[in-house]
């Protein structure tokens, strides 16, 4: 890498950070027991038995999301960070809820608790972000008898705590490293990850992978990040790297695409982000790629 540390940290500083404003308030966090449910989720008599991680991944409810499998792997990655039935389980930047659609009722099943760290919203947040946290609210929250309750926080530049310190077994940083380098908040959310982990929690990371053969741009304009860049991020927040998967790889992944990574499946950008779509571009060549070339990471908070 072509930069220091401290260029780094002047280069992100300069960039600016993410519009602060108000936290979502946290639900029940500390001395609050969990809800009965109302009724069961829809059962599935000829499918895998009800509170497995395979009867989540499977539910019927994930219909619209179950094509992304074969390129997100959500069972393979899911068992690669140790997750657990009976787990806390915090999620940063969970956006429309993919892996919530999975987490949520599997942890509601065993007895875990589901914690989404969302979008900061508030005065001078970015509209976008609010509006995607509303629709993630209507969705998820509205729907206890089948994702249970869901426990809303925040992450963002003046964010406090996402959940009680020192009681989450495992944090998921799911390819947003990118979006928090670029607003100059990476560093606070290894820092929250670690505040929220008990000893000896796990820190499961899954971000786009930049080769080492290329410079970091401080500001992961194009969404890749060298997996050396991420290892030392978690270092200094204290975290021991315990293991690396292959899972989410994908050869194919060129890294040089005219929109960044987000040229790729499933955004499918044919012009710049903001811009009206270019009904001229080829998108042939992105589609063929699929989905990035990903790391996936597991890390530990030490005992």
């Amino acid at each position: 890498m072509s930069k220091s540390r401290q260029d780094w940290r002047l280069s992100l500083s300069r960039r600016g950070v993410l519009s602060g404003g108000a936290a979502l308030t946290l639900t029940g966090l500390a001395g609050c027991g969990r809800k009965e449910k109302t009724a069961e989720p829809p059962p599935t008599p000829d499918g895998p038995p009800q509170g497995s991680l395979e009867w989540a991944v499977a539910g019927p409810w994930r219909a619209q999301d179950k094509a992304r499998d074969a390129a997100r792997h959500p069972m393979e990655t899911l068992r690669f960070f140790g997750l657990q039935p009976r787990m806390t389980v915090v999620e940063f930047w969970p956006g429309g809820g993919w892996w919530t659609e999975i987490l949520a009722p599997y942890l509601d099943e065993g007895g875990g608790k589901y914690v989404a760290a969302g979008f900061q919203t508030g005065p001078g947040a970015d509209p976008s972000q609010g509006a995607l946290m509303a629709a993630f609210q209507q969705r998820f929250t509205n729907d206890r008898r089948l994702y249970g309750e869901i426990e809303l926080s925040a992450f963002g530049p003046t964010s406090g705590p996402v959940t009680t310190a020192g009681t989450a077994d495992l944090v998921l940083f799911m390819r947003n490293i990118h979006a928090w380098m670029a607003a100059g908040i990476a560093e606070k959310a290894f820092a929250d990850a670690w505040a929220a982990l008990r000893p000896g929690g796990v820190l499961g990371v899954e971000q786009h992978r930049l080769g080492p053969e290329e410079d970091q741009d401080p500001a992961a304009a194009n969404g890749y990040v060298q997996e050396a860049f991420v290892k030392q991020l978690a270092a200094e927040a204290g975290f021991a790297f315990v293991a690396a998967s292959e899972i989410n790889a994908n050869e194919r992944d060129t890294k040089d695409h005219p929109f960044g990574v987000e040229t790729l499946p499933p955004m499918g950008l044919t012009a710049p982000r903001g811009s009206p779509p270019d009904p001229t571009f080829d998108r042939s060549k992105y589609d063929e790629i699929g989905e990035s070339d990903r790391m996936t990471l597991r890390f530990r908070k030490p005992e």
